[in-house]
């Protein structure tokens, strides 16, 4: 019996992941949707990554795998497989996350019922409890952008959606990537391209489902872990200001507004708690310019930023 063509790729980028891959590579395999396939890509690992990604090939014909010398980051690794898409649907899952069983079925079911250019679900952060990785809840703001479901929504319509800013918790119409790629040798590289998405899709979808949980590594290795060095501070605060600078180019200033008491809720008091001890003077410099940055914006006005900042911000 012939196999179903795939109506979604999925790419699977990664570099030095190979304990975590196989989790990966499973919760695709463990996918209620079946009609998928999956491009891994294996950015210049050092470690057994491209071992995994091999086998995984080997044993099934929905993976195939693009195999990078040297490591030319996330966003060129996803660009890469992004021009090899042949199927209606693409979506992205990073090598060391893991979908929800029925993430695939329920994200797919929704576009081919709205027509709408992508839709985004939610999910949770996955931390190691000292024997095996927990799943914890929904973090409000996570729910605030998917909560409850809206179909053929916009980001005028809908401006809380602009805080689910990852790559890997959508599903989206292949041509919506028809001119539309990552950028390349930067961190954050997605927080843009969502803000890009959300501004230039005529409609998009948000479901309630949890469809990624998302591993913090116990061993602090992934980006995210890493802002208390200076280079990675200055790559996220770029990544913000670009997000904020799409919004604003496209005219969606409530969802200026939502990202800004977001930002000034969640991103800066750590920020800030890190520049009051770091060692180095221009990383609490570079806090404090970015804070004073969004004071600026009109649209802080109308912001309602969480009151108890106004100590912590007194550098």
């Amino acid at each position: 019996m012939t196999a179903p063509a795939p109506i979604v790729t999925m790419i699977v980028p990664g570099r030095d992941i190979g304990s975590f891959a196989p989790a990966a590579l499973d919760s695709l395999r463990a996918q209620t949707e079946e009609r998928w396939t999956a491009i891994l890509v294996d950015d210049g690992s050092t470690d057994d990554t491209g071992a995994v990604f091999a086998a995984a090939a080997s044993a099934d014909r929905r993976f195939r795998v693009i195999d990078h010398e040297a490591s030319r980051g996330l966003g060129a690794a996803r660009n890469a497989a992004l021009d090899l898409v042949d199927t209606p649907f693409v979506g992205f899952l990073d090598g060391d996350d893991q979908l929800t069983p029925t993430a695939l079925g329920r994200l797919t079911r929704t576009l081919g019922e709205t027509g709408s250019d992508f839709v985004a679900g939610a999910y949770v952060r996955s931390r190691f409890d000292g024997t095996r990785y927990s799943a914890g809840r929904v973090q409000p703001w996570v729910s605030a952008a998917t909560a409850p479901e809206r179909r053929g929504t916009t980001i005028f319509e809908h401006p809380q959606a602009s805080a689910n800013i990852v790559a890997w918790s959508k599903v989206s119409r292949t041509e919506l990537w028809a001119d539309l790629r990552f950028p390349e040798g930067v961190a954050y590289e997605d927080q843009i391209v969502a803000q890009l998405m959300y501004t230039r899709a005529r409609a998009f979808d948000v479901i309630p489902d949890t469809v990624v949980e998302w591993r913090l590594r116990a061993d602090g290795t992934s980006i995210t872990q890493g802002r208390g060095r200076l280079s990675v501070l200055r790559e996220y605060l770029t990544a913000l200001r670009g997000g904020i600078r799409v919004l604003r180019e496209a005219g969606a200033h409530t969802a200026v507004t939502a990202r800004l008491e977001l930002i000034m809720t969640m991103d800066v008091p750590p920020l800030v708690e890190i520049g009051l001890t770091h060692p180095d003077p221009d990383y609490a410099a570079e806090v404090s310019l970015f804070v004073d940055e969004l004071r600026a914006l009109p649209e802080f006005a109308d912001a309602s930023p969480d009151p108890s900042l106004t100590a912590a911000l007194a550098w």
